[in-house]
C-alpha cells in the first residue's frame, strides 16, 4: 500500500509527499505493464488518470524518472505518485504555530480542519498547509484530534527523533486536558470517572459506540470528567474539563454522551445528526478543545508545557 518513503530524490509538491508503492515480485506477473497494475492494484483512480498521470511525468522511479504508460512491469520496483483531489474544498479557517525548534513543532489547530490527508481532504489538511508553509519534508504529527476538535496538535520536525515522541503517548506518559461544552445534569456527582470498552459501531463505520456488559471485552478506555463552570442564564449548560488517560478514536465525544452529556455541536453522538461526507455547517463547531498538553521532552531533557491560545465558543438561545 501507499506509504510515506524515505528517498531524498522524490521531493514533496505544494507540501504533499510523494506516496509509494512497491510492486510485488512475482514468478509470474499478470500485468504487462505498470499502468495495468495501478489500474487493478489502486481502483481509486481510475485507469484514464493514471493514464494522464504517466504521460504526464507525474510517477516516478527511485531515481526520480518519469515512467510513462508503456512502462513494463517491473518485480519489486517501487514507484512515487502524489496524491491529488479534484475540487478539494476549501476550508476556511487557519492554524497558529505557537512554539517551534528544532525538534519539536506546537500548533493550534481550528474546528473543521483534518490533521493529515484523507477522504475529500489533501492539501487542506493541517499537515499538508504545515510542510507548505515551512518547508518541512520530514514533519509527522505525534498524536491525532478529530478533525472536528480544535486546539493542540503536536508535530516532530525531524524523521528521527519521531519514534521518542511517539513512545511518550504509547506509554501514556503526556498529560492531556481537554475542554468541552455540554449540559448540566444535577443528578451527576464529580468528579466523574468513565470506564468503558470503546468498538467500531457496527452499523456506522465513522462511529464509535461502548461494548454491552454482556459482551464480555474488558476496558480500553479512561476518562476523567469535571465541571469547570455553568453556562448560560438558566445554567443549563456547563464548560467540562477532561482528561484522558487513554486515547480511543472519539473517547471523550462518546463517554460524555453516554453520561447523557452529549458534546455541543456533536454531528455523531449521540445519534447521526450529519454524515461525514456531507456539507458542513461552519456556525456549529463541535464545543470540544484540546486545551493543555505536558511531558518531558525525550530529546532535550526539558519538561514541556503548551496550552491553546484558543476558546470555545459559548452556546447561545438557540442552542
Amino acid at each position: 500500500m501507499a506509504h510515506l518513503p524515505k528517498n531524498a530524490n522524490i521531493p514533496m509538491r505544494d507540501g504533499v509527499s510523494p506516496s509509494c508503492v512497491a510492486l510485488p515480485r512475482l514468478r509470474h506477473s499478470p500485468w504487462p505493464t505498470l499502468l495495468d497494475y495501478l489500474a487493478e492494484r489502486l481502483p481509486r483512480i481510475p485507469r484514464d488518470e493514471w493514464r494522464a498521470r504517466l504521460r504526464a511525468g507525474e510517477v516516478l522511479d527511485d531515481d526520480g524518472r518519469a515512467l510513462d504508460e508503456h512502462t513494463p512491469y517491473l518485480h519489486g520496483q517501487r514507484v512515487y505518485y502524489w496524491r491529488t483531489v479534484a475540487a478539494e474544498p476549501p476550508i476556511p479557517f487557519r492554524e497558529t504555530v505557537l512554539f517551534r525548534d528544532e525538534h519539536l513543532l506546537v500548533v493550534d489547530k481550528p474546528h473543521f480542519l483534518p490533521v493529515t490527508p484523507g477522504g475529500r481532504y489533501v492539501r487542506e489538511s493541517l499537515l499538508v498547509r504545515l510542510k507548505a508553509a515551512l518547508g518541512l519534508p520530514e514533519l509527522s504529527p505525534l498524536h491525532r484530534i478529530d478533525r472536528e476538535t480544535a486546539g493542540l496538535v503536536l508535530l516532530s520536525v525531524r524523521a528521527a527523533d519521531r519514534d521518542a515522541y511517539q513512545r511518550l503517548f504509547r506509554e501514556r506518559r503526556v498529560d492531556k486536558t481537554y475542554e468541552a461544552i455540554a449540559p448540566w445534569r444535577d443528578s451527576l456527582h464529580w468528579p466523574q470517572r468513565r470506564v468503558s470498552h470503546l468498538r467500531e459501531d457496527e452499523t456506522a463505520f465513522y462511529r464509535m459506540r461502548e461494548a454491552a456488559p454482556d459482551e464480555g471485552l474488558l476496558p480500553n478506555s479512561e476518562t476523567w470528567i469535571e465541571p469547570i463552570e455553568r453556562l448560560g442564564p438558566d445554567g443549563r449548560w456547563a464548560r467540562y474539563r477532561l482528561r484522558p488517560v487513554t486515547g480511543k478514536r472519539h473517547q471523550l465525544r462518546v463517554h460524555m454522551a453516554a453520561l447523557g452529556l452529549p458534546i455541543l455541536g456533536d454531528q455523531f453522538y449521540p445519534v447521526t445528526r450529519r454524515g461525514p461526507g456531507e456539507p458542513e455547517d461552519y456556525a456549529q463547531p463541535l464545543r470540544l478543545l484540546a486545551h493543555a498538553i505536558a511531558f518531558d521532552d525525550p530529546i532535550t531533557q526539558q519538561r514541556r508545557a503548551f496550552q491553546s491560545a484558543l476558546r470555545l465558543a459559548r452556546p447561545t438561545d438557540a442552542c
